[in-house]
């Protein structure tokens, strides 16, 4: 393959997660499903903090944060794919390409921030409980907005991707776009690139899942100490959503960006891409409401409300 430049190049092919014709009903009804349940989710979860007055704490807060970047996320991979799907066309175009990169990385990098902030208030919750107001004041809640620094990274990486040369063959084994498959389409040299990618991960991905680690330290050590059996089973019943949520998220996002060039060249990393960018962002909801009683009681009391308009 001949380097090519932009303007000789008219599309890039996301492949999808299968090319077999007869699949692709099925993976349309999937992906629909998963998308509604996910808005609906995550919708639901912001309204109940939003409208009970119980649930204006830095602890729901934070939650109908995630529960917002999570629909934000899944809005920018699984509509496109969709609409792929329907019209039995793979063809993106390098603008859409590069948008798509750019509020990948966003809102990963914001949900990123949430994680951490999430993990310092159970930290404050269960280690010191009787400052928790004095703590968690909403000038440190505020500290969430550092997280929009996510944005000039995926604008660094937008930029950085502006000034590399193609190949004439952009076919990419995946059903949205990420940075590792700007690099393996690229006939330039990427050093550069490649070194930035390595040091916004360990900034913006390695750096707060070890706050989230510290923070789970102490806690733990903290709990050890509750002498009562009740006290440490409420303390962990406190942290077992968020546990579950960063290690679903952490696990699958660090083993898609640090796996092999040739798994990144297969549709593994695909599959793979699919339980952070889509099977977490629907399962978030109910593993953050099923063992919460307070936002069970806030989610039928909007139920109701909502029933009751009809």
């Amino acid at each position: 393959m001949k380097p090519g430049n932009l303007s000789d190049t008219a599309e890039f092919l996301l492949l999808g997660l299968s090319g077999d014709p007869e699949l692709q009903p099925l993976l349309f009804c999937l992906f629909l499903s998963i998308y509604v349940v996910t808005v609906l989710g995550n919708l639901l979860i912001i309204l109940a903090s939003i409208y009970n007055s119980h649930l204006h704490t830095p602890m729901y807060f934070f939650l109908s944060n995630l529960s917002f970047i999570d629909i934000c996320f899944t809005t920018t991979t699984i509509p496109k794919m969709l609409v792929n799907i329907q019209t039995q066309s793979e063809s993106t175009s390098y603008t859409g390409f590069l948008t798509q990169i750019c509020f990948v990385l966003t809102f990963a990098g914001l949900k990123n921030g949430i994680l951490v902030m999430m993990a310092y208030d159970r930290f404050v919750t269960i280690c010191h409980p009787l400052r928790y107001n004095v703590i968690m004041n909403p000038k440190l809640c505020g500290l969430v907005l550092i997280s929009f620094f996510s944005v000039l990274d995926a604008l660094l990486h937008t930029l950085m991707a502006l000034w590399l040369s193609f190949c004439t063959e952009l076919k990419i084994p995946h059903f949205f776009c990420e940075p590792a498959h700007i690099l393996q389409l690229a006939c330039s040299d990427i050093l550069i690139n490649n070194i930035l990618v390595q040091l916004v991960t360990s900034l913006l991905g390695v750096i707060p899942l070890s706050g989230i680690i510290f923070s789970y330290t102490r806690i733990v050590s903290s709990v050890l100490k509750i002498p009562s059996a009740g006290g440490k089973d409420k303390a962990f019943s406190i942290c077992g959503s968020h546990l579950i949520v960063v290690s679903l998220f952490y696990r699958t996002g660090f083993g898609v960006y640090f796996s092999s060039a040739a798994t990144h060249s297969s549709r593994k990393s695909a599959v793979v891409s699919v339980m952070y960018t889509v099977v977490t962002p629907m399962m978030n909801p109910f593993i953050c409401s099923l063992r919460n009683k307070a936002m069970m009681g806030a989610l039928r009391k909007l139920i109701s409300r909502i029933s009751s308009f009809h």
